[in-house]
């Protein structure tokens, strides 16, 4: 029975990209996936896109592929990630272009598109998961993207793309879209896919399954955080899945590591919602069968809703915020006199706020931990953020936090203060019918 090796190369878009290297070289893999699109990272980007049509891809795109590709092409191993954010085409060109920097002549590189959805939700009858409808966002709406599922990377791949980048597709099915094209899984054959889902869920997040996320010192010690390495997935033509990592790299694979991740962003185990099928986890079974090395079985599925989510991104309002530091004695007495004296100033200048919180943060960042021992703590920063209609009623809140260096209490330093656009992001259905994805091949 073939098996399948699937790598894990970040789990978010500023993941380090060093474990990813050493998976091209050394994990023996068939397939290098990187995960790097957060719900709001896809709002921003069309955001960048809309001020340079040739932008919008992932920041880090160009730096990952300069230090995977040689690797990759060398031992045969082919790419999948949502690199492609906003913009996958242009993602694709800069991606033709490296590999021709490199001398990686008839390297192929597709683009799959068709998640950006826009125009077919602003129509009255698509409702948000906030309240309202799509169309009532008006001119504030930045962007909306289908989830798309692994059949798009499949046919992809069946066209011989050696990279494939894709915009909002989710997370498991980028590894669930190599599952489909090697062993041939009909897209109807809901048990497998559910297994195909639980293997991309458990290597979506990357060093989160090697004890990235579940060190705890004292608790749950994990030995070579500094140099973590990233999971590997050996799926087998049945749906039966190992996870391991390279031999020597940091971190651990463990049934409590796994156990965490297969619960991580799950709402019902048995009804775990994806656009290729509903996947079932409520009989997952977990077991150490050597080191680094857990073998997963049990998950099934039922067949999908017919409905794709769609993630909404839209300018919800302004966020001023201003921080400052106090120190020694009375540290948190002045830091709390501070907060009292900036909501003061903020309604006696009319300043105009939709929301205002203030905190004491930290109780050891300036001095060190051995002054911080006593119940009152040595040291203190106040955060206090407002939100705001417009960006200079934002700005507004660290200013008045900047002019406690001489106007509030004794003893303030290290002032610093910001005013930025809020993107938001909601969430609405659309039939899957609605959505036509396509696929175009670059080559280098």
């Amino acid at each position: 029975m073939r098996t399948l090796r699937i790598g894990s190369g970040a789990g978010y878009s500023g993941d380090r990209i060093e474990p990813a290297v050493e998976l091209a070289v050394h994990g023996k893999l068939d397939y290098l996936v990187f995960e790097c699109l957060a719900e709001r990272t896809i709002a921003l980007a069309q955001a960048a896109r809309l001020k340079d049509p040739g932008a919008g891809y992932d920041p880090l795109l160009t730096t990952r592929m300069r230090a995977v590709l040689p690797a990759c092409r060398a031992n045969k191993v082919r790419i999948v990630t949502n690199m492609g954010a906003a913009n996958p085409v242009s993602a694709a060109e800069a991606t033709r272009a490296i590999a021709r920097e490199l001398g990686l002549a008839g390297l192929k590189v597709a683009a799959v598109t068709g998640d950006d959805v826009l125009a077919a939700v602003r129509t009255p009858q698509y409702q948000l998961d906030i309240g309202g409808t799509v169309n009532e966002l008006g001119n504030r709406i930045v962007s909306a993207n289908a989830y798309l599922g692994g059949a798009s990377i499949a046919q992809a791949l069946a066209l011989g793309a050696d990279v494939v980048i894709t915009g909002r597709a989710a997370d498991p099915s980028l590894f669930l879209g190599p599952l489909l094209h090697e062993f041939g899984w009909a897209l109807d054959d809901w048990p497998l896919l559910g297994k195909g889902i639980l293997a991309g869920h458990l290597l979506e997040c990357a060093g989160q399954i090697t004890g990235g996320y579940f060190a705890d010192p004292g608790r749950k010690d994990v030995e070579g955080l500094a140099r973590l390495g990233f999971p590997i997935g050996e799926v087998r033509e049945d749906g039966d899945l190992v996870i391991t990592k390279v031999a020597d790299s940091g971190g651990q694979v463990t049934a409590a590591t796994v156990k965490e991740q297969l619960l991580y962003e799950i709402h019902d185990p048995a009804r775990y919602v994806q656009p290729d099928v509903i996947a079932d986890f409520s009989q997952v079974r977990i077991d150490e069968v050597g080191q680094d090395r857990v073998h997963v079985t049990g998950a099934g599925g039922v067949s999908k809703t017919g409905q794709l989510k769609v993630s909404v991104g839209y300018v919800d309002s302004y966020i001023g915020e201003g921080q400052m530091s106090y120190a020694g004695p009375g540290a948190v007495a002045r830091g709390k006199l501070a907060c009292e004296i900036v909501r003061e100033r903020l309604a006696l200048t009319g300043v105009k706020l939709t929301e205002l919180r203030s905190d004491l943060i930290g109780v050891s960042a300036l001095h060190g931990e051995g002054r911080s021992e006593s119940h009152d703590p040595y040291e203190v920063r106040i955060r206090i953020a407002g939100r705001a209609e417009t960006l200079a009623e934002a700005a507004r809140v660290g200013e008045e936090v900047e002019t406690l260096y001489t106007n509030g209490p004794a003893g303030g330093g290290g002032a610093w203060k910001s005013a930025r656009e809020v993107i938001a992001v909601a969430s609405t259905l659309v039939p899957e019918t609605q959505v036509t994805t396509s696929v175009r091949i670059f080559e280098a």
